[in-house]
């Protein structure tokens, strides 16, 4: 099975403008996400997927590989889509391009989930802590590590029995390369746009989701708080020194 990593790149983010390019202890945080996904070791190739000529030549610089694709993609999925239409590959693997912390072992960790299991998709999951933190994609599996839904709301709720421990999604996912070219034609479905979550519709459609456990605190960074606790955490981070330019 020839699996692929494809990292989506939008540079005019909402929440945080230009995070792909935000200096993260002396690197672009494109750059740390990059140079991490080049360690999983189940990954044939690396792309970024960008709408940013910026991004394209810093990478290129660096000694990645970039594409170009559309400033038109609601969503980072859609982006893998269309860059993945160019790549030859069985599985397609889109990890986030503000995930600066991603750990190569989880990568492959989500790939080998999906390739023993019979879903289409697997995502990984989390322990998690918080309550009420809407902000967060909790999931709830079934007793085959299977998702069963997934929700901004704490899922299982302890109004009846109280719930210590959640499931929170970590955006690291891994798709079948022709099931990911389906998906990205699929309409938004009615539980995907109630909850703002786009892998509801593989769900809603009656597609399997196979999740994946990892340990992990690794956070997307989206807010300037985020970023403050990647930057910290860097500093102490044992793959760090390993790529670090």
């Amino acid at each position: 099975m020839k699996a692929i990593g494809v990292i989506p790149v939008r540079l005019e983010s909402t929440r945080l403008p230009m995070k792909a390019l935000v200096n993260i202890c002396g690197m672009p945080l494109i750059l740390h996400t990059l140079k991490r996904t080049q360690m999983a070791k189940i990954l044939d190739d690396v792309y970024v997927a960008t709408d940013s000529k910026e991004v394209i030549d810093l990478v290129e610089k660096n000694g990645g590989k970039a594409m170009m694709t559309s400033k038109t993609h609601p969503t980072g999925t859609d982006r893998v889509a269309e860059a993945a239409k160019k790549i030859d590959a069985d599985i397609i693997v889109n990890i986030q391009g503000d995930e600066a912390l991603v750990s190569p072992e989880h990568i492959d960790a989500g790939v080998k989930g999906l390739i023993n299991s019979d879903a289409e998709v697997s995502i990984l999951l989390t322990k998690f802590y918080k309550k009420n933190v809407t902000s967060s994609i909790k999931a709830v599996v079934n007793l085959k590590n299977e998702i069963m839904y997934m929700s901004r709301v704490d899922i299982p709720s302890d109004a009846r029995t109280k719930v210590r421990e959640l499931l929170k999604a970590y955006h690291v996912v891994s798709f079948r390369k022709p099931f990911l070219l389906k998906y990205s034609k699929m309409k938004t479905s009615p539980l995907e746009k109630i909850e703002y979550n786009e892998y509801l519709k593989i769900l809603e459609h009656g597609y399997k989701i196979q999740g994946v456990l990892v340990d992990s605190d690794s956070i997307s960074v989206d807010t300037p708080e985020d970023l403050d606790f990647v930057r910290k955490k860097m500093l102490k981070d044992p793959l760090y020194p390993i790529y670090k330019i």
